[in-house]
C-alpha cells in the first residue's frame, strides 16, 4: 500500500507541477518506481504520464529534455536487468515484485498510448531497447527483442508520417533516438523505415538546426571574444561567453554523437528511393560549408597561419580553446565527408544519378564543398582520410569526362588575383586547393586553357619556396607545371615555358627545394623533352643540352652535405630509398642517372662514360657509392627498354664501363689485375688483351 500511495503522490505532482524545473526534480523518483513496481497497470500508467505530463511537455522542449526522458527508461531497464542478475536484497519497493522481465517490457511499452504523440513513443521504446541490449548486454529473449525492435521501427515510421515540419523538436527527437538505437535494430526492421522522409529531417537537424551545428554561424560569433593582449597576440579566453556557447554546442546530443549520426545519414543516402533527395542533401551541405567558410574568413583567428600560431596566439588559447575549436571543426569535416562518400558511391552505381544531367553537377558541388572545407582539411593533410581521398578522386574522375564543365569548374575556383600571391592565409589555402585539384585536369583541357588558368596561377609560387608559409603551395605549383608539360598536346606550350622553369628549378635548389623534389622535377622535364614526346621532334637536342647544363653545374657544385631545412627537407620515399646526407654535386649526379633511361641510344652511348666520370668526381666515398648503387639500379633494374639495355650491357662489359664506374675514382686502391687500369692506354673489359707491342707476334 505504501508503494501505491507514493506512486499516486508522484502522479499528482506530475499533473499539478507548473514548472519544468520542479518536474525535473521528480524524474529520479520516477526512474526508481519504474525499476521496482510489480503491478503492470501501475507501470503502464507511470510510463504514460512521463510521455504526456503537462509539466514536462507543455512548454518549449529541446533535445536535452528528450534525452532525460529517454534516460529514465534506459536507466530503469538497466536496473531491472541488474536486479534480476544479483543475489543482493532488493530495494524496499521491490520486495513484493513478482513481475517477469518480459512482462515488465510489455507493461512499460503499453504506456506509449494515444495520450502522447508517436515521436515521444520512440523515447520510451528506444530507452528500453538501449537498457536491455545496449553495450552488448543481451538482456531480452530473442522474440521479445524482435517485438521491441518492430515497435520502435513502427513508431519511427508513424512519427515521420505525422511530422508537420522538418524543423520541430519531433524531427530532432526522431534523429536522436535512431542515432542511439540504429545499430541495435535488425536489417529487417531498418528496411521498414521510410528513408525518403527521414533523410531531409536528419540532414537539417544535424547541420542547419539550433540543436545541431546552427548552419555554421557559431564560428563567426567567436570573433567578438577574440581580443588582442600584450605582446601583440590574440586570446580567445576559456571564460568568454562565446566559448561557453561553443562548449554547449559540442555537448548537444546530436553533436556529441556526430560520428554515428553521419554514418546513419550516409546509410539513408544509400537507401532513399527518390534520387532528387540525394541532390537536395548535397545542397544542404553546400549551404552549411559555404556559411562555415564565410564565418571563418570573417574571424580574426583566420588571419593567423598555422605555422605562426605559436607567435600570434597566447598560451591559454593554444592549450585549451583553439584545440577544442579544431576538434569540432575536424568532426564537421569528417561528418560531411562521410555523407559525400555515400553520395559519390550512389552516383557511381545509380543510373539515375550517373546520367550526364546529374553526375557532373553533383561532382562539382562535392568539390566545392571540399574546397570550402579546405581550411580544415589542409591541417590534416590530403591523405588524412581514405574516405576524403575517395570523394575527391571520384569527383575528379567523373568530372574529367566532361571537359567543358571541368573548365567551368576550374574557372569558378581560380585564384581571385592570378599572378599575385594573396596575403590572407584563407586565400592562400584556397589557392592550394586549386593547385591540388587542377593537376588532375590538364589532359582534358586545351593548351590555351592550361596556359591561361594553370600555368598563370602556378608561376608566382615557383619562386616562393624561401617562404615557409608557402612551402606546400610551392610544391603543388611545381606539380601543376610538370603535369601540364607532360601532356603530349602541350608540347608547344612546354617548349615555350621550359627555359623559365629550368632556370627557376636551379635557382631554388638546394635552399628551397629538396633533393627528392629536384630529382623528380628534372627527370620529368627530361621525359617531356625526350622521344616519343612531340617536343623531341622540334627540339631534338634539348635533352642533351639539359644534361650538359646539369653536368657543368655538378662539376662546380658544392661537395659538402646539404643542411636540412624546412624548405629543402623531405621524407624519403620507397622509390628513392633512405639515403645518407648528400651534397649538391651528388644530387645533380643522381638527377642525371635518374634520367638516363629517356635518352636516345646514340645520346646514351655518349652520356654513359660522362656520367661515370661525374660519379668519380664525387670526393666523398659514401656519396659516391650511393651514386654507383643508383647507376647500377638504373642500367640493370628494368628502367631501360631493350635497345637501351643492350647499349648499357655492351658498354658495361666490353667497353670498360665497369672499370670506369667501380675503379675510376678509387686512385688509392690497388688496380685489379687484368682490369686494364694498370696500363696507360685506357680502360678495357675485364680479362681483355691489352695493347700489343709492335714486335709481338700476337
Amino acid at each position: 500500500m505504501a508503494t501505491e500511495r507514493s506512486l499516486a503522490a508522484l502522479l499528482r505532482s506530475l499533473q499539478s507541477t507548473s514548472s519544468f524545473e520542479d518536474a525535473s526534480g521528480l524524474l529520479p523518483t520516477a526512474t526508481s518506481f519504474l525499476s521496482v513496481l510489480g503491478n503492470p497497470l501501475n507501470l503502464s500508467l507511470l510510463s504514460s504520464q512521463l510521455l504526456s505530463a503537462p509539466a514536462l511537455w507543455d512548454h518549449p522542449v529541446d533535445l536535452h529534455v528528450c534525452r532525460k526522458i529517454l534516460s529514465i527508461f534506459n536507466t530503469a531497464a538497466i536496473a531491472v536487468l541488474q536486479n534480476d542478475n544479483t543475489d543482493e536484497p532488493r530495494p524496499v519497493y521491490g520486495r513484493n515484485r513478482k513481475i517477469e522481465r518480459e512482462a515488465w517490457v510489455k507493461a512499460v511499452a503499453e504506456g506509449a498510448d494515444d495520450k502522447s504523440p508517436r515521436w515521444r513513443h520512440m523515447l520510451l521504446l528506444g530507452g528500453i531497447l538501449l537498457g536491455f541490449e545496449g553495450q552488448n548486454r543481451q538482456g531480452l529473449p530473442w522474440h521479445t527483442r524482435t517485438k521491441l525492435e518492430s515497435a520502435l521501427a513502427t513508431a519511427t515510421q508513424l512519427a515521420l508520417e505525422e511530422m508537420d515540419t522538418e524543423n520541430g523538436v519531433d524531427g530532432y527527437c526522431v534523429t536522436m533516438v535512431l542515432n542511439y538505437t540504429f545499430e541495435l535494430m535488425s536489417d529487417l526492421e531498418r528496411s521498414k523505415i521510410d528513408y525518403d522522409r527521414l533523410l531531409p529531417v536528419m540532414v537539417r537537424a544535424t547541420f542547419l538546426s539550433g540543436e545541431g551545428l546552427e548552419g555554421g554561424y557559431f564560428l563567426g560569433a567567436i570573433d567578438k571574444d577574440v581580443v588582442e593582449v600584450p605582446g601583440k597576440k590574440f586570446r580567445w579566453s576559456s571564460g568568454s561567453p562565446t566559448f561557453a556557447n561553443f562548449s554547449a554546442i559540442s555537448a548537444r546530443p546530436l553533436i556529441s554523437a556526430l560520428g554515428p549520426l553521419s554514418r546513419l545519414i550516409s546509410h539513408s543516402v544509400e537507401n532513399v528511393r527518390n534520387p532528387d533527395l540525394v541532390a537536395q542533401t548535397v545542397d544542404y551541405m553546400a549551404d552549411f560549408v559555404r556559411t562555415l567558410m564565410v564565418q571563418w574568413r570573417q574571424n580574426k583567428l583566420s588571419e593567423v597561419d598555422v605555422a605562426e600560431e605559436a607567435d600570434f596566439l597566447d598560451a591559454e588559447s593554444l592549450q585549451s580553446t583553439i584545440p577544442a575549436l579544431w576538434k569540432l571543426l575536424r568532426n564537421c569535416l569528417y561528418s560531411v565527408v562521410i555523407v559525400l562518400r555515400a553520395v559519390l558511391g550512389r552516383t557511381i552505381n545509380d543510373p539515375a544519378l550517373a546520367s550526364a544531367r546529374r553526375a557532373p553537377y553533383l561532382c562539382m558541388q562535392s568539390l566545392h564543398i571540399l574546397r570550402n572545407l579546405y581550411f580544415i582539411s589542409s591541417r590534416t593533410g590530403q591523405n588524412g582520410s581514405s574516405q576524403q581521398a575517395f570523394v575527391f578522386l571520384a569527383a575528379v574522375d567523373i568530372l574529367s569526362q566532361y571537359p567543358d564543365l571541368a573548365e567551368n569548374f576550374l574557372r569558378s575556383i581560380k585564384p581571385s588575383d592570378i599572378g599575385q600571391i594573396p596575403s590572407h592565409p584563407v586565400e592562400r589555402c584556397l589557392d592550394l586547393f586549386f593547385m591540388n585539384a587542377a593537376e588532375h585536369f590538364p589532359i582534358v583541357l586545351p593548351p590555351n586553357v592550361n596556359e591561361e588558368l594553370l600555368l598563370s596561377a602556378a608561376f608566382p609560387y615557383l619562386a616562393a619556396g624561401a617562404n615557409p608559409l608557402l612551402l606546400e603551395i610551392f610544391e603543388a605549383a611545381h606539380s601543376v607545371v610538370l603535369v601540364v608539360f607532360a601532356i603530349p598536346q602541350n608540347a608547344e606550350l612546354a617548349g615555350k615555358h621550359l627555359p623559365f622553369y629550368i632556370e627557376n628549378l636551379f635557382a631554388v635548389f638546394p635552399d628551397n627545394l629538396s633533393a627528392r623534389q629536384f630529382r623528380l622535377a628534372f627527370k620529368t622535364v627530361i621525359q617531356v623533352t625526350a622521344p616519343p614526346s612531340p617536343l623531341a621532334n622540334t627540339q631534338p637536342l634539348l635533352p642533351t643540352i639539359l644534361f650538359e647544363v646539369v653536368r657543368d653545374r655538378a662539376m662546380h657544385a658544392s661537395t659538402t652535405p646539404i643542411v636540412p631545412t624546412a624548405q629543402n627537407s623531405a621524407s624519403p620515399t620507397p622509390e628513392l630509398g633512405n639515403q645518407p646526407p648528400l651534397s649538391v654535386q651528388a644530387v645533380l649526379t643522381l638527377a642525371l642517372i635518374d634520367s638516363l633511361s629517356f635518352l636516345r641510344v646514340d645520346d646514351l652511348k655518349e652520356w654513359l662514360p660522362l656520367t661515370a666520370e661525374l660519379i668519380n668526381a664525387v670526393p666523398d666515398r659514401a656519396m659516391r657509392h650511393t651514386c654507383i648503387d643508383r647507376f647500377w639500379q638504373a642500367i640493370s633494374g628494368g628502367e631501360m627498354d631493350v635497345d637501351r639495355a643492350h647499349c648499357c650491357v655492351a658498354w658495361w662489359s666490353t667497353r670498360g664501363g665497369r672499370e670506369m664506374v667501380l675503379y675510376g675514382g678509387e686512385s688509392a686502391e690497388e688496380p685489379t689485375p687484368g682490369s686494364g687500369n694498370d696500363t696507360d692506354e685506357g680502360p678495357f673489359m675485364s680479362g681483355a688483351v691489352g695493347v700489343v707491342a709492335p714486335e709481338s707476334k700476337l
